[in-house]
C-alpha cells in the first residue's frame, strides 16, 4: 500500500487515481498509523515552500516521514513536495525543508533568459543522467509536465534527469530510497504512469 500523505497540499485524489490506473493500492491519508504501515510514502505539494512547509509540520507529519525515510522505506516527493525533501527553500524568505536530500531550493528568476515566462508550466524533454529504477520505463526526450517556479540547486549527485528550460532544471533527484519529480507524473500521461509504475517497484 502506498500512503498519500494529506497535509491539506497537493493534487491528492487525481495521484489516487493515478496509481489506481496502474493497478496500485494507494490511499490518501493524514494518520501517522497508516502512513508508518505503508510500503511506500508519496509525499505531494503545490504553492508556497514556507506555508506548506508549515502545514505539513503542524501535522507532525514531517518527524514521521523524516523516521520512515531513515528506516529506508521507499519515499516520493512530488514538484513542491519534492523542494520539501531539501535542506532549505528561498522562497518569500529562507525555510528549512526535510533535509533528506543535500541542496537548495532557489528562484529560477536570475538563471534564465528573462525573455522566458516564470512561472515554468508545460511540457518538457527529460533528459536522464545515468541509469535510475525510477526512470527505468522512460528514455531522454519523453516529455513531462512541470508547473515551478523555484528549483532545486547545489544537489548534483542526486540529479537523475534535468530539463531545459533557458537551463538545464533539476526534474527528478534520488539519493538512496529517497526520490522527487519537479514535475508531475499525474498529469504526465503515459510517461507519468510509468514513472509512478517504477517507483511501485523500487
Amino acid at each position: 500500500m502506498i500512503a498519500i500523505i494529506d497535509y491539506g497540499v497537493g493534487n491528492l485524489f487525481s495521484l489516487k487515481s493515478s496509481f489506481a490506473m496502474i493497478g496500485a493500492d494507494a490511499v490518501v491519508t493524514g494518520d501517522a498509523d497508516t502512513i508508518r504501515s505503508a510500503e511506500r510514502i508519496v509525499l505531494p505539494g503545490v504553492g508556497a515552500f514556507g506555508d506548506a512547509r508549515k502545514k505539513l509540520a503542524d501535522t507532525g507529519l514531517d518527524a514521521v516521514l523524516i523516521e520512515e525515510a531513515k528506516k529506508g522505506k521507499p519515499v516520493m516527493g512530488i514538484c513542491l513536495g519534492m523542494q520539501m525533501l531539501f535542506e532549505k527553500s528561498y522562497e518569500y524568505g529562507e525555510h528549512e525543508g526535510l533535509g533528506l536530500i543535500p541542496g537548495e531550493v532557489a528562484a529560477m528568476s536570475g538563471r534564465i533568459d528573462p525573455q522566458l515566462k516564470i512561472p515554468h508550466i508545460g511540457w518538457n524533454a527529460l533528459s536522464l543522467r545515468g541509469s535510475h529504477p525510477l526512470m527505468k520505463y522512460v528514455k531522454s526526450g519523453d516529455c513531462v509536465y512541470f508547473v515551478h517556479s523555484y528549483c532545486a540547486v547545489g544537489c548534483d549527485d542526486a540529479v537523475i534527469a534535468t530539463a531545459e528550460y533557458g537551463m538545464d532544471v533539476t526534474a527528478a533527484v534520488a539519493k538512496g530510497n529517497v526520490m522527487g519529480c519537479q514535475f508531475h507524473p499525474e498529469k504526465s500521461g503515459e510517461v507519468g504512469l510509468a514513472i509512478l509504475r517504477a517507483f511501485c517497484e523500487v
